[in-house]
């Protein structure tokens, strides 16, 4: 009976299933003690093992928005938890950053298999042998002044600083680097990350930045087989070449672009380096400029490079909902190391159901974008609650059974959740944009409602 009953939970929650069987697969004991073991430096586990507490963690943030006392005290009284309420804080105060950013580079990498390989992807075809990489920086913000050096000053205290490399093509979070001060340029942290993306992605890599990044330091850090499509910054010079001919044409929503050769830098620099760039044309706006180093418009056609630098902008998407949907505005503790660890494992959450959104839209053969990434979480934390108010650990972990592989947990998550449907996580299409009206100042600084409702009643018989 009992096992009947876990087996009807399994069936009627199956974006908890999917979840919790892409947790199995990726955050697996023994792929958490080997996480460890390679990115631990300083630090060691004694009572609280790294396994139970990335299960802390995770709680904190999938059930408790972000709560981390809400996840150590049920913790305790299960009787998962030992420790005491300040070891738990302790903690996730002292994670070393190489043990947040290995955690997401290793936990990434080993989820990459498991993503469907016929779901549509925004990058062009003649991009299709590359890895397309957009790459920005995010400081973490919202830290409560909990420490006491903080307690009694005014504005804003940032957290650590991140720089994060995401797949254009699956929307996943490769790596990122991370320092501690949240004041640091996005520059230093560039060099740091690039490694690591080269250990997690093989062959041809496209980098994809905006302006900050537009110098000539970060060239010079590429091997052979990288390049990049940065966005111009002023700051350099730019000597067009005159032995070849400048090229015009318009992209696909009609706006004319103009297309030219030269150098990035000064003749007796160096560094100087030989790019294509590209300006767009936009009414009542800035032009947007790029360069890029890939120079052969017949193999790149310019209409293709403007695509890929519009999907820029996902990152910075991804960083609005890891904040706003996977409980980043609350962190649980206020130290910089902290913040970063949790910025860590928010990413991979936001992979979690990046993957799962992927299946959705084969399933229903539209494109990853038009489902709501905000409406698949908020189902899927109704159901996690309710799983694990239904199912215990050992309950759970019976109905799931062992670990499936690779290839067999591919077609197990295609055919649950192409019946898990419901047009309810369609994404509302974008209104058009209207210009923000000019607020008038209330009289007196305050009024009712009442009041405010029988004036424009009046007003709309007296028309």
């Amino acid at each position: 009976m009992g096992m009947e009953f876990s087996r009807e939970v399994c069936q009627q929650l199956p974006l908890a299933e999917a979840v919790l069987r892409l947790g199995q697969f990726v955050l697996g004991d023994d792929q958490l003690d080997e996480v460890f073991r390679r990115h631990r430096g300083r630090s060691y586990e004694k009572v609280i093992p790294f396994p139970l507490f990335v299960r802390l963690i995770g709680d904190a943030l999938f059930e408790h928005d972000g709560n981390g006392h809400q996840a150590f005290v049920r913790a305790i009284e299960d009787g998962q938890l030992e420790a005491s309420m300040q070891a738990a804080y302790g903690k996730i105060q002292r994670v070393p950053i190489s043990l947040s950013t290995g955690f997401l580079a290793d936990s990434t990498a080993r989820l990459q298999p498991l993503f469907p390989t016929t779901v549509a992807s925004p990058v062009p075809t003649c991009f299709d042998a590359w890895n397309v990489i957009n790459i920005d920086g995010k400081k973490l913000k919202h830290l409560p002044k909990r420490l006491l050096p903080a307690r009694r000053l005014k504005g804003k205290l940032y957290g650590g600083k991140l720089l994060v490399g995401v797949d254009q093509r699956t929307g996943l979070a490769l790596a990122m680097e991370g320092v501690l001060d949240g004041e640091t340029s996005d520059a230093p942290l560039v060099p740091g990350l690039l490694k690591q993306l080269r250990e997690c992605v093989s062959g041809q890599r496209l980098y994809v930045e905006d302006r900050q990044f537009c110098d000539l330091v970060q060239p010079g850090l590429l091997q052979e087989d990288e390049h990049f499509l940065i966005r111009y910054h002023s700051k350099v010079s730019f000597y067009q070449d005159s032995a070849e001919a400048v090229r015009t044409g318009h992209d696909a929503a009609g706006r004319s672009w103009q297309e030219e050769w030269g150098w990035l830098g000064k003749a007796n620099d160096p560094r100087r380096v030989y790019v294509r760039r590209i300006t767009l044309f936009r009414e009542n706006d800035e032009p947007v400029i790029l360069v890029t180093n890939l120079l052969d418009a017949t193999v790149y056609p310019t209409g293709d490079l403007l695509i890929v630098y519009r999907h820029r902008w996902d990152i910075e998407q991804l960083f609005q909902r890891v904040t706003e949907v996977f409980s980043l505005r609350e962190l649980i503790s206020s130290t910089p190391q902290a913040t970063i660890f949790q910025a860590a494992y928010c990413f991979l959450l936001s992979n979690l159901v990046v993957t799962i959104r992927a299946y959705l839209a084969q399933s229903q053969d539209l494109e990853p974008a038009a489902i709501s990434t905000y409406q698949v979480q908020y189902d899927l934390e109704r159901e996690l609650i309710t799983w694990n108010k239904l199912l215990d650990e050992s309950a759970t972990l019976e109905v799931l059974g062992k670990p499936l592989t690779a290839s067999r947990l591919r077609q197990h998550l295609a055919r649950r959740l192409s019946s898990a449907w419901t047009k309810r996580w369609l994404k509302t299409p974008a209104s058009k944009h209207t210009p923000v009206e000019r607020k008038k100042y209330i009289r007196g600084g305050h009024t009712s409602i009442h009041r405010l409702l029988t004036r424009a009643k009046r007003a709309k018989q007296t028309c």
